[in-house]
């Protein structure tokens, strides 16, 4: 029987004792299970000891705990908290340099366990541990020991940060700063430093004095990866403590100093695989500085700003510069605004004669003017293409480039999640917005060029617009998603993703939905192909035996007679011969000519047939080559010449032949041919599994009854 619900099976042990294998009742007070413990290793005081995990973080175990507690459990009877904590407050006070540092490394690793720590925090031992940082001038091992039991003690949340005193603070600050330090201290000192910042503004503005961004990077630049990871934490926790002046300026500063390229080049490219933790870093810093864009963001466009105004003028100055050049003097003020209403329209203004007024959504706002005015000033040519192309178009599939503009802009906020707040688990950065400053910039010029592309593959009008940029959308991601690691490459992938391409994935996607690609049905559609080849093979065969009608084609390449082919019904024997204009389908019987089946020996296709390797040039010769085939057949290896007048006929006589010749058939037509069958077979098996979800794996088949007892006995029948 297996054991009640509140009792477990654990093993107990002690150093320099036999184990003892108990069954812990859970409804049974604690201090009853160790004094019985006690008393079977006739132990006194059994309140000065207590049960612990002898493996893993060795907590110990409480009331509140205890139902932790799993069946094969290995515990281990040792000291009390409250003993070991009073026994480790004494020591860390001794005078004896060996005690000290003994008692301080027991301590940083007892204070993970939270009973423990209470305890010793209780006897107000935060006070030594404080004393020794201030007054201790050792750098060694005692103080990583310290410093160490002080970060476990703080980490359970029972005395507050801010209760540190401005000399200690400063003291852990000096360790970050110095130079001939150790990195285990350094270490130590930045996660406090980490762990303090977020706590209060005071302590953020203590923090952000003392400790620069310089020195922050100089110990990014380490190449001890701890050291450089708790460097990265102190730098996020700052940043995310900061108002967004403070942020702006400090990421300003940053790349002044290149972090971004630091970070692709010695981070993201290191010979170490990056961890999870410096990953979600890197996330953090990403989103930290795409943020700094949410202000132009959600903020509209005001008609009244001189400077909004200029900016919004310089698209069409640089747009339609030559035409911009006559003198002012020229024009009447009606004529000018007729004309400029005119150049915003061909920009792809909705209102044009208030260009302002399409920059009044927000989001995007003034980030969408931004982007215009940055394709338009670093890469001119570009944005020249761009509008004058599609002004030259005819009206209903010019593309509009600030609409485009402006719903591009909204695409890439919502693909990069700008203006939302940063993940405290995410991972998900990509290596490219290191390795470029105006990485948001850089990638609408990629993006904007992108959409004119996909529209003129798409043949788009306006009426398609939400589908071009639906489209568009759907290539960024998905490039996105394969992680590029520079916006070159990013530019590359992208642009191979066509239109075309986007409907052969949707293709894809939309049928391991319909899950005609799962396991099962994949497995059923190879045990469905030889059937459905030789059903092809058939209509081969007996397109054959109904035979077609060919042109000869002189050595002038002129096509003057006509000759039919066809197969015996019993498939031995091609008949052909010649016909007048206007025979449809002469009778076996009328063709002269025959070739038995047996006496063929190969087929050739295309330059390989003797009739197209005759010199000739020019699209005629392109279209025989692919229509020509030839039989050799014979032991002196004749060739019968044939030109399809299809390429549908060239896919099915040669496919019959190779049937014929007991080869595999070859042409484009029969794959498209099998897919069309395979696709019809498998839904017509199918329908009966409509919206039941099929497992990639078969169910388990049951292992046979140890007994067939349950089998009735026929013998035994009511009579």
């Amino acid at each position: 029987m297996p054991p009640p619900k509140d009792v477990v099976k654990i093993a107990i042990q002690m150093v320099g004792a036999i184990p003892q294998l108990i069954e812990l009742q859970q409804t049974k007070p604690l201090a009853s299970v160790l004094k019985d413990v006690c008393d079977a290793w006739s132990l006194p005081n059994a309140e000065r000891y207590a049960l612990q995990y002898a493996d893993g973080r060795q907590t110990y175990i409480t009331e509140s705990n205890r139902r932790d507690i799993k069946n094969g459990s290995i515990l281990r009877l040792t000291t009390s908290p409250d003993q070991e904590a009073e026994r480790l407050y004494i020591g860390i006070q001794s005078k004896n340099v060996d005690v000290k540092t003994d008692s301080l490394k027991k301590l940083a690793s007892l204070s993970q366990d939270v009973t423990f720590a209470q305890e010793f925090i209780s006897r107000n031992g935060l006070k030594q541990i404080y004393s020794i940082v201030e007054e201790g001038n050792d750098t060694g091992e005692m103080l990583a020991h310290t410093l160490k039991a002080f970060t476990e003690l703080m980490e359970h949340d029972f005395v507050s940060w801010e209760n540190l005193s401005t000399v200690f603070i400063k003291k852990i600050m000096s360790y970050v700063n110095m130079n001939a330090v150790d990195p285990s201290i350094q270490q130590l000192s930045l996660s406090i430093l980490e762990n303090m910042v977020p706590t209060s503004r005071l302590l953020f503005e203590l923090v952000r004095k003392e400790v620069t961004l310089d020195r922050l990077l100089t110990h990014l630049q380490t190449t001890n990866a701890e050291l450089q990871l708790k460097a990265m934490a102190l730098l996020i926790a700052v940043l995310l403590s900061a108002t967004d002046a403070e942020r702006r300026d400090m990421m300003d500063y940053l790349r002044e100093k290149n972090l971004r390229q630091f970070i692709h080049k010695n981070i993201i490219h290191s010979s170490e695989p990056l961890g999870d933790e410096m990953a979600h870093y890197l996330y953090v810093l990403q989103s930290v500085s795409l943020n700094l864009c949410e202000h132009r963001m959600k903020t509209s466009m005001d008609p009244y700003s001189q400077e909004q105004r200029d900016l919004l003028q310089s698209l069409r100055q640089t747009a339609f510069e030559s035409e911009s050049e006559v003198p002012a003097g020229s024009f009447s003020t009606e004529r000018r605004r007729s004309l400029c209403a005119k150049e915003f329209r061909k920009l792809g203004f909705m209102n044009n004669s208030n260009p302002a007024e399409d920059l009044r959504r927000a989001p995007p706002g003034l980030l969408a003017l931004d982007n215009m005015v940055y394709f338009s000033r670093n890469t001119p040519n570009a944005y020249s293409r761009f509008v004058l192309e599609n002004s030259s178009r005819e009206d209903k599939h010019e593309c509009p480039f600030a609409r485009s503009s402006i719903q591009l802009t909204l695409i890439l906020c919502e693909i990069l999640h700008i203006g939302e707040p940063c993940s405290e688990t995410a991972q998900a950065f990509y290596p490219m917005f290191f390795g470029q400053d105006h990485f948001f910039e850089e990638l609408f010029c990629i993006c904007i060029q992108l959409v004119n592309k996909t529209w003129k593959e798409m043949r788009a009008t306006q009426e398609d617009f939400d589908k071009v940029m639906q489209v568009v959308r759907e290539q960024i991601t998905r490039t996105l998603s394969l992680k590029p690691t520079s916006l070159e490459l990013f530019k590359t992938r992208v642009n191979t993703l066509n239109y075309s391409e986007i409907l052969k994935l949707r293709q894809t996607e939309r049928l391991h939905q319909e899950e005609t690609l799962a396991v099962p049905v994949l497995e059923l559609r190879e045990k469905l192909k030889p059937e459905l080849l030789e059903l092809i093979r058939q209509q081969r065969l007996l397109h054959l035996c109904e035979g077609t009608l060919f042109r000869k084609i002189s050595s002038r390449r002129r096509q003057d007679k006509l000759w039919y082919c066809r197969l015996s019904p019993n498939h031995k024997v091609l008949h052909y011969g010649d016909v007048e204009e206007g025979v449809q389908s002469p009778p076996i019987e009328s063709l002269p000519e025959k070739i038995p089946v047996a006496d063929m020996k190969m087929l050739l296709v295309g330059k390989e047939c003797p009739h197209t390797k005759e010199k000739s040039s020019g699209k005629q010769n392109k279209d025989v080559l692919e229509l020509a085939f030839s039989i050799v057949h014979d032991v002196e290896e004749y060739c019968l010449n044939f030109i399809a007048p299809t390429r549908y006929e060239f896919c099915l006589w040669t496919d019959g032949l190779n049937v014929l010749l007991g080869k595999e058939m070859t042409s484009e037509r029969t794959q498209t041919d099998l897919d069309v069958l395979l696709s019809m077979e498998l839904k017509l098996r199918l329908l009966d599994l409509e919206n039941i979800s099929i497992p990639d794996n078969p169910p388990p088949v049951p292992k046979p009854p140890s007994n067939l007892n349950f089998c009735y006995d026929f013998s035994h029948a009511e009579q």
